[in-house]
């Protein structure tokens, strides 16, 4: 889904040309029906299976934003000269990235393009953000996370992070602790890369986001289309890519790729 953070995140739904705003629709029921069909959002062809959230498996294998060092950015080797499409590389790899903090099921640490704030906060499910640190490489940025990943979790717990918001957490000064528990470490990467490559965020600001959600499930159910082609429900409310139903949750960005008619009831 596309989202714009606003007051509360404004979350659309590509369906083919179109964009269905879904905030419109909470509260009512809503039907989505899956055609049998996926096409690769890379090139179109028609795979049986989405890879890699979207794919189909020759572009799996042979593209660079499916290579593995983008699940594991420490791995970067567009240094080594072997990035797949060195291009691509120097477009979304060698360019600003930032480590943050943020709160979705508990506290986490991790990397983004700076161009991706805050989207890349929405899609988890946050509802604090902040990044501390700014690096000039997606590999730097993963050479951080690798550091402070010691001290907190990397990932987010995705069902406790729908079923509530998260309790309020001092995020400035959890950044302050770990950037003390890793000086020497940091200083180490600085001499490698350069100081003015590896540098913390001047002044960070907190980022509090808000999401369109009526009620939270008690017990949360995952819902896929590959089980059930046809999902149906009382669209209870959106927060990070799924949709809450009465009947459970579906992840949107799961189903990226996958041919979908989207139908309203009164």
């Amino acid at each position: 889904m596309v989202s714009e953070l606003q007051g509360t995140v404004v979350y659309q739904l590509p369906v083919g040309d179109d964009l269905i705003t879904m905030n419109d629709l909470i509260g009512r029921k809503i039907v989505l029906d899956y055609q049998g069909v996926i096409n690769c959002c890379h090139c179109g062809r028609k795979t049986k299976k989405s890879f890699s959230q979207g794919y189909c498996y020759p572009c799996f294998k042979k593209l660079p934003q499916c290579d593995t060092c983008i699940m594991s950015p420490e791995k970067c080797h567009y240094h080594q000269g072997t990035c797949r499409d060195a291009q691509w590389g120097e477009q979304f790899c060698m360019t600003d990235h930032v480590v943050y903090l943020a709160n979705s099921s508990g506290l986490k640490v991790g990397i983004t393009r700076a161009t991706q704030i805050p989207t890349r906060w929405i899609d988890q499910g946050a509802t604090q953000a902040m990044p501390f640190m700014r690096v000039s490489t997606r590999r730097q940025s993963g050479l951080l996370e690798s550091l402070f990943k010691e001290f907190v979790a990397d990932r987010t717990n995705w069902r406790a992070m729908l079923k509530g918001t998260a309790e309020p957490l001092d995020l400035a000064t959890s950044a302050q602790e770990l950037m003390d528990m890793n000086r020497s470490r940091i200083t180490a990467l600085q001499e490698q890369f350069g100081i003015q490559a590896i540098q913390p965020v001047e002044k960070p600001e907190v980022i509090e986001i808000h999401y369109p959600v009526e009620h939270y499930p008690t017990k949360v159910t995952s819902l896929s289309f590959d089980k059930t082609p046809s999902v149906e429900g009382v669209l209870q409310g959106i927060k990070g890519q799924y949709l809450i139903l009465d009947t459970g949750v579906l992840n949107i960005r799961k189903h990226t790729s996958y041919q979908v008619r989207v139908t309203t009831c009164a």
